[in-house]
């Protein structure tokens, strides 16, 4: 099948789709050289029909795909959805409305915490897909007869996968569950990055205020330089080089170069001269005015006798619903829960804390026992008067 290269064309297939409860959408991208995805082939099938959207082609206008998915009376079906919705967000700076992530569905049915496309067409179609031009070169026109099969496979058989992940959800009664999962991907703060907060993603240890107001001012700096310059954020600054700058504070292209994770002369450089504005402003700060250092937990540590225990409930909970023990919770919201009763983390909100976070306090409190038997692994309450003597 050629892909949809007009606009005109385009329009009359989304005044089909949105006669249909549901369509299901996928896209190929490159990323690899880029900061932001560079959007290179639309597929979306209805019952009727599959259809590839061409959006390199010469003057074509993606408007009327794009108000198909703002119109909520159509469901969008996606397969780990984050990537494709993001790159939506930014052509549009909205998130596409009435979406299922076929993904989350699979994983509250038992199929896995990151079930793959593949593994579901697999077990629910039973059908063998041919994967080889996943990372073919999808930019490259025309596109081979291979690369369109294989797009298209993306949707065509993700229609049967909907359709039965919906029945078995159904069945389980776990729409909360789903509904709960869905609510991130709905939230248009889940694709929009913001500079400042850049620093948050990274994960370093840091000792002094001052070395974490040089992260952040640094984390922010190369955040708003890779999307300026539609660059990979390692392209500007690696990790490991924000964490030295971010310690090691070098004023002067001569400190840049004694520096071991800066490239040779990079002190030099105009970027290098932007670091070092920053770096002086940090080191000019009074130390009212430096950010706090989180506090350091001194109780018992989490990877402790409690923290076993609620490994232990943890596991039977998964096995007695049929669920990855990591789609309820995962072994550092365990260390937080045990840390502290009102840990912000999943384990302790909606259908997890339900199913599991509750019982997983009251195994911290000594109001909840574990026993082993011979059907695995059963729940008691603790007499509290007993437990204190």
């Amino acid at each position: 099948m050629d892909p949809i290269v007009s606009t005109d064309s385009l329009a009359a297939f989304c005044e089909r789709a949105a006669q249909f409860e549901f369509i299901t959408v996928d896209t190929e991208f490159l990323r690899e050289t880029t900061y932001w995805p560079r959007l290179c082939l639309i597929q979306v099938a209805t019952d009727e029909e599959a259809v590839l959207i061409d959006p390199l082609a010469p003057n074509i206008q993606l408007a009327p795909f794009f108000a198909l998915l703002a119109d909520p009376k159509v469901t969008k079906v996606f397969h780990a959805a984050r990537q494709d919705i993001e790159i939506f967000v930014k052509l549009t700076g909205a998130v596409p409305h009435n979406i299922f992530d076929t993904q989350i569905a699979a994983s509250v049915c038992g199929f896995g915490d990151s079930a793959s496309y593949d593994s579901l067409v697999r077990s629910i179609c039973k059908v063998e897909l041919d994967k080889s031009s996943r990372f073919t070169d999808w930019s490259a026109r025309p596109l081979s007869d291979k690369q369109l099969s294989y797009a298209l496979a993306d949707v065509t058989w993700l229609r049967d996968i909907y359709r039965e992940l919906r029945q078995q959800v159904e069945a389980t009664r776990r729409w909360d569950w789903v509904e709960d999962e869905l609510a991130t991907l709905r939230s248009i703060d889940t694709y929009v990055v913001r500079p400042e907060l850049a620093w948050e993603r990274l994960k370093m240890k840091l000792n002094r205020p001052r070395d974490l107001a040089a992260l952040k001012v640094l984390a922010q700096w190369r955040e708003r330089r890779a999307q300026e310059t539609d660059q990979p954020r390692s392209r500007v600054l690696k990790d490991d080089v924000i964490a030295e700058l971010a310690a090691q504070r070098p004023l002067t292209a001569e400190a840049f170069e004694k520096l071991r994770a800066v490239p040779r002369g990079f002190g030099r450089s105009s970027a290098a001269a932007e670091i070092m504005a920053l770096l002086k402003d940090v080191e000019a700060l009074p130390k009212s005015a430096l950010p706090a250092l989180p506090e350091r937990y001194r109780g018992p540590s989490p990877k402790g006798a409690v923290g076993d225990l609620v490994r232990v409930l943890l596991k039977a909970v998964a096995e007695q619903h049929g669920v990855a023990a990591r789609i309820i919770a995962t072994s550092d919201e365990i260390d937080a829960l045990v840390l502290d009763d009102e840990a912000d983390v999943p384990a302790l909100k909606g259908w997890r804390r339900k199913l599991f976070g509750d019982k997983a306090l009251a195994i911290k409190h000594g109001r909840l026992g574990l026993a082993a038997t011979r059907k695995g692994i059963i729940e008691f309450e603790v007499n509290q008067a007993e437990a204190a003597e």
